[in-house]
């Protein structure tokens, strides 16, 4: 049997709250506002993780931190995509690349492209040029649009060791 390759989707979407910091892809994004969420709300790192969890039939990111569960509380999100490679690892799968896709009306995230690709890169193990991060509005429709939440889409494609 040859190579076995595994897609995996991943969504997700924070409200934009005052007073909490923006941390996209485990970097610190300058702003006047922040996501709320139960950990450090990175959606960049969530919808990361629901993908490497969904390719290698793991589950999905609510059922490995639950935020009803107190140690989660704050968490850096990297930590947990980490902790989703590593169980990829075991069921077999080794990362190949992924795809992410931003969406948010401001700030302009461009500057942060390659400091974002490096941290997803480096927490991920996998090369710099297999990482890919796109940013883009919601053309001001839905909540997205009207300044009210961010969402970030992902793919991630495993092949079986």
């Amino acid at each position: 049997m040859g190579p076995q390759y595994r897609t995996g989707l991943g969504w997700d979407v924070h409200r934009i709250v005052s007073g909490r910091p923006m941390i996209l892809g485990g970097v610190h994004v300058e702003c006047d506002f922040g996501l709320e969420g139960h950990s450090d709300a990175d959606i960049v790192a969530h919808a990361i993780t629901d993908a490497i969890l969904g390719a290698a039939c793991l589950g999905d990111i609510g059922m490995h931190f639950p935020d009803t569960d107190a140690q989660w509380k704050g968490a850096d999100s990297l930590k947990l995509l980490a902790h989703a490679v590593l169980l990829a690892r075991e069921a077999g799968y080794d990362v190949v690349n992924i795809d992410t896709t931003v969406i948010l009306e401001r700030p302009k995230l461009k500057d942060y492209r390659l400091r974002i690709r490096e941290s997803l890169a480096a927490c991920i193990g996998i090369a710099l040029d297999c990482v890919s991060v796109k940013f883009k509005t919601a053309e001001r429709v839905g909540p997205v649009g009207e300044g009210r939440s961010a969402e970030a889409q992902a793919i991630a494609l495993l092949i079986r060791r």
